[in-house]
């Protein structure tokens, strides 16, 4: 990337690394830095196949837009959105139905800094940095694009694996669906704890060492199933990522093992 950093907000320490931009870096996009870079390459080296997982999720991001938009959906709040890279959730909704309205929301200020230039002068979209414990927060900014007395397609992807068992990340998944209108649908990823390719438990103790800021907690299918109570979830359920609804042999990874990596589900509020 570009050794100019006129565009990093203040206070951001660069030295640090972030899931937001490690999984950048992964996905070979250009909005990183060292740090992120070196942690990811540690993590390649540890484990050879979470690029491929996190080209699973993004391939999951696609088909499940799709699917939301074809039922009907034309506005959308992505949770954890991350650093924008090739085929963004606007694009790809638009694709489908021109005039889709996505709101984005990270805490990390340089994936929001990223977003706010990518969507510039794009009326349609809008970026919100917050936690997302901070439903007010984001619910109140959201509403200024989003019209939530009508469905909304809810993406949670790759971030809920960072959230303490202590938050109670189902019951935070919880207020987000109480908050939803019917026929509103949520779209969830969710790193598994039962997945064991090799490397992949050293691979999560040496994240979390270096990124002590951004712990990861892997879960079993039971627990990531309870963020889909109060919904009803599609076929074929909560599967391993490639298996929700494939369209071919490139949703898969070579190593079977990386396909059951992350978790994948969609679900539609009734």
């Amino acid at each position: 990337m570009s050794s100019d950093l006129g565009w990093v907000p203040p206070g951001v320490d660069t030295t640090v690394p972030s899931p937001a931009r490690v999984y950048d870096y992964w996905l070979g996009g250009g909005h990183n830095f060292a740090p992120d870079r070196a942690l990811g390459e540690k993590i390649l080296q540890i484990m050879p196949g979470v690029r491929d997982a996190a080209r699973l999720n993004r391939s999951f991001l696609r088909r499940a837009a799709v699917h939301v938009a074809e039922r009907g959906v034309r506005q959308f709040l992505d949770i954890g959105s991350g650093i924008p890279t090739v085929g963004n959730l606007h694009e790809i909704v638009r694709a489908e139905a021109p005039g889709c309205r996505v709101v984005y929301v990270d805490r990390d200020p340089v994936a929001v800094a990223h977003s706010e230039l990518i969507l510039a002068g794009d009326h349609d979209t809008a970026v919100v940095q917050a936690d997302l414990r901070d439903l007010d927060q984001i619910f109140g900014a959201a509403g200024r694009l989003i019209d939530f007395d009508r469905p909304v397609g809810l993406f949670m992807l790759l971030v809920l694996h960072f959230v303490p068992d202590e938050w109670d990340p189902a019951a935070i998944v919880g207020q987000y669906r109480d908050r939803l209108a019917p026929g509103s649908f949520l779209a969830l990823t969710h790193a598994s704890a039962e997945a064991k390719p090799s490397g992949m438990d050293e691979a999560v103790r040496t994240y979390n060492v270096r990124s002590s800021a951004n712990q990861a907690f892997p879960r079993t299918h039971d627990d990531v199933l309870a963020f889909f109570d109060g919904f009803d979830l599609l076929e074929p359920g909560l599967v391993g990522c490639p298996s929700w609804r494939p369209e071919g042999e490139g949703d898969f990874a070579a190593n079977p093992a990386i396909n059951e990596v992350p978790f994948a589900g969609v679900a539609v509020k009734p």
